[in-house]
């Protein structure tokens, strides 16, 4: 996985300037709705009555139109019989099983990702009150919502933020090799000699590790580089390089299972769109 796909240095390209074109009157409209970014794509999860097509794709198995399929070919069952009409009216109170599970609408699910910035910890609430993640997210987020593993004060980059605790516990298990890309910068130049053991594999205090990938930026200076990994083992990126005697000043996680800083600014947040959902309940490996 080239590490350029995913994040390149640099000042951003400015865009054109657009054709000035005198506005229209129009009528004076109702308060335009919220930013999307703090509006989640989902509401709350009610008692009531789904189609089954809809039902599958609310709890998060696949799309709509996938649902269909799976429906059609016999593989939901309603209250232990199988349904294989999509349109299918579901009533308060049935059991909705897919593959021998009991599936339900997750609709009160809250799936954010954050763009941490420096100087912020990774917990809802700090003793000595330095700023914390529910800082950023005050005033945005009703529901009780959780950091899916951590990022140290100092690292700055991508988060995922939930109340499923499914979910939590899938990513976070070392099985599922989650990948993650990260940015750093060295206090000098990394040899050559350092770049290749770091490629081969290390043996730190708490034993082997070894990155999935590793390289130096484009168009960048040599202390500037790009690491692929799925360790979760605490602060090993930093680790790593100590370990080689280099001083990490900054450390900027890029990409996340799928997910990247596109479009999301330092200290920003997006609620995940129901695809990007979907890819990390279904998640393999990415």
């Amino acid at each position: 996985m080239a590490f350029e796909k995913f994040y390149k240095p640099g000042k951003a390209k400015p865009e054109p300037e657009k054709e000035y074109k005198p506005r229209k009157p129009v009528r004076k409209s109702a308060p335009s709705k919220p930013r999307a970014e703090l509006t989640p794509p989902v509401e709350p999860a009610k008692e009531e009555s789904y189609r089954l097509n809809k039902y599958v794709s609310n709890a998060g198995i696949c799309s709509r139109r996938k649902a269909d399929e799976l429906i059609a070919a016999g593989e939901v069952e309603v209250n232990g019989v199988v349904v294989a009409e999509p349109g299918y009216k579901t009533q308060p109170g049935d059991k909705v099983t897919y593959k021998g599970k009991t599936i339900k609408p997750q609709e009160q699910m809250i799936y954010i990702l954050m763009n941490k910035p420096k100087g912020v910890i990774t917990t809802m609430s700090d003793e000595k009150d330095r700023k914390t993640i529910m800082d950023i997210l005050k005033g945005k987020v009703t529901a009780r919502v959780y950091p899916v593993g951590r990022l140290d004060r100092e690292t700055t980059g991508l988060l995922l933020i939930t109340n499923d605790g499914d979910l939590t516990k899938k990513l976070s298990h070392p099985s599922h090799e989650v990948k993650k890309i990260y940015h750093i910068t060295l206090n000098k130049a990394l040899a050559e000699s350092d770049f290749v053991k770091i490629k081969t594999g290390l043996t730190l205090e708490d034993g082997i590790i070894k990155v999935d990938g590793i390289s130096y930026v484009k168009d960048a200076q040599a202390n500037e580089i790009g690491i692929t990994i799925h360790s979760g083992r605490n602060r090993i990126v930093r680790r790593i390089f100590e370990s080689l005697g280099y001083e990490v000043t900054h450390l900027d996680r890029v990409y996340y299972g799928g997910l990247t800083k596109k479009d999301l600014p330092r200290s920003r947040i997006r609620f995940l769109t129901k695809q990007e959902i979907i890819m990390l309940k279904h998640f393999n490996k990415k």
